[in-house]
């Protein structure tokens, strides 16, 4: 055998991972293989693989004897729409895809390179931990990792696939990343399986219920993304990605658009006259922004609130809008973690921000209290006031108390404000509002309930529009809502050169 052969024969080595059963089984459980999922994820013909003939090294417990080239680990580079970027795949096939050493180098090696030259990182995870039989050395393979993706933060794009089982340590490296993708039915994230948790708290509870997709979109609000199959789960990568641009000094992406009529007169009738009737806030999304262009983000975590991304005349945005159909679209610990976790990645970015106001304040109550709503809270306001990228507000209709504060307000640094007609800026309610100033009136009046709506109807007159904000400046402008397309389309383009200077610090103390 010549050395052209060798050579040859080491490659089909590698490209087979665990061997031809170990890959059927993998197709038996409705999963795609490490290979063939960056197949489907990069540009035809684009990938370069790094590291393809690595082993281990252990010599413990018989591992001499059992050699794969690329120790369960596939990297490289390629490009997803003539983008660059770094990946690894891990391959479930190969001692179960469990992290070694060596592993853990090659992934290493992958993120050094997308930071030297600043294109996002794809980590499709499908292992089952830290391989065993190597004791500590693999453990810090972990620890170099988490590391990295923490040196990598808001300097390149991370993104993580959960495509099988992420238990233990390993889920600590997607929990540092920008996004997490899961597909439902094959993945699960948990620290401590099934098993461990009925030994130590008694608790029946299975690998889906305690950590599985469904769970973790829901109730943890762990993934941002959850996915029919791991196609689906690819495909939305991919579409994210359009939206981000490839490092913390490049710009968000703009594509050619042909500006027309711009007018959305179903805008001027899709906020309900009544304060307390609900309406989909998604629907208003969908009018502003241009056709099909919408990726929410969290979609099924913290409902009363939506974020996500979309195209703006062109320009990609971030969108953080309350949802007066879930809760009345009130803040609470949930929706203001979330909010403000998607506005640091916006800031970090360079993405600029349109902030839908329809806001009837915080949530109150115990729970919301004993599990730090004050905190949880300050969150989202130390977003919106860190963030230097373009700020945009539109006041839809109710910007009550400190959610008023909170959500991209003139005082916290929003560039530009706009507000409808109808919207409502005030401290509170005007029902609660005239039960606190003319409470003894109210009581001592001949008919109270008469008193109470003619002081309200009074406050409302003087309150509940958006002209004594706009008197102060805090408006900038009150607007038709068929025009808002519009104001924002340009209201973004004359805020694009937008420079901001932060006082020199280390970095602030974000309340945590």
């Amino acid at each position: 055998m010549n050395k052209l052969e060798i050579l040859a024969q080491k490659i089909k080595e590698a490209h087979v991972g665990g061997g031809e059963k170990r890959i059927e089984s993998q197709h038996k459980k409705g999963k795609l293989t490490a290979r063939e999922r960056l197949q489907i994820l990069l540009d035809e013909g684009s990938f370069e693989e790094i590291g393809m003939l690595v082993t281990h090294r252990s010599t413990d417990f018989g591992m001499e004897n059992e050699q794969y080239l690329g120790d369960g680990v596939v990297t490289g580079y390629g490009t997803i729409h003539g983008r660059l970027v770094y990946v690894f795949s891990q391959d479930f096939t190969v001692f179960g895809g469990s992290l070694s050493e060596t592993h853990a180098k090659k992934i290493c090696k992958i993120m050094d390179l997308a930071m030297e030259n600043g294109a996002p990182v794809i980590g499709l995870n499908d292992s089952g931990g830290a391989r065993i039989q190597e004791g500590v050395v693999s453990l810090g393979g972990y620890a170099d990792i988490f590391y990295r993706n923490t040196r990598a933060s808001g300097v390149i794009p991370q993104l993580s696939a959960i495509m099988g089982p992420c238990a233990g340590g390993a889920v600590y490296s997607p929990a540092i990343t920008d996004y997490i993708f899961m597909v439902e039915h094959s993945s699960y994230m948990f620290v401590t399986g099934p098993n461990v948790v009925k030994t130590v708290t008694h608790e029946e509870v299975s690998s889906e219920e305690l950590g599985g997709a469904h769970t973790h979109a829901s109730k943890s609000g762990v993934t941002h993304f959850a996915c029919e199959n791991e196609v689906a789960c690819i495909m939305q990568i991919k579409q994210l990605l359009t939206y981000i641009p490839q490092n913390c000094e490049d710009e968000a992406p703009i594509y050619p658009y042909e500006q027309g009529d711009e007018s959305r007169v179903k805008l001027n009738t899709m906020i309900p006259e009544n304060p307390n009737t609900p309406y989909d806030m998604k629907e208003v999304i969908a009018e502003i922004c241009d056709e099909d262009t919408f990726m929410e983000v969290h979609k099924d975590y913290a409902e009363n609130i939506v974020v996500g991304f979309a195209l703006l005349g062109g320009r990609s945005i971030g969108i953080v809008a309350n949802q007066p159909a879930a809760m009345a679209g009130v803040l609470d610990n949930n929706s203001s973690k979330k909010g403000a976790r998607f506005v640091r990645f916006c800031d970090a970015f360079n993405i600029p921000l349109l902030v839908l106001v329809d806001v009837p304040g915080f949530l109150p109550g115990t729970d919301q209290e004993w599990n730090g709503i004050i905190t949880n809270g300050a969150k989202l306001l130390y977003a919106f006031s860190e963030a230097t990228v373009p700020k945009v507000t539109v006041i839809t209709r109710k910007a009550y108390g400190g959610a008023y504060d909170v959500m991209n307000s003139k005082h916290i640094g929003a560039d530009l404000n706009f507000a409808f007609p109808n919207a409502e800026i005030a401290v509170m309610g005007a029902k609660g509002a005239v039960e606190i100033i003319f409470k003894k009136e109210i009581e001592s009046a001949e008919n109270p309930q008469t008193k109470l709506d003619e002081k309200v109807a009074e406050y409302a007159e003087k309150f509940a529009n958006p002209y004594g904000a706009a008197a102060h400046g805090f408006i900038d402008e009150v607007i038709e809502p068929a025009k808002t397309r519009m104001k924002l389309i340009k209201g973004f383009v004359m805020l694009q050169n937008k420079v901001c200077d932060m006082p020199k610090k280390k970095h602030g103390n974000i309340p945590m």
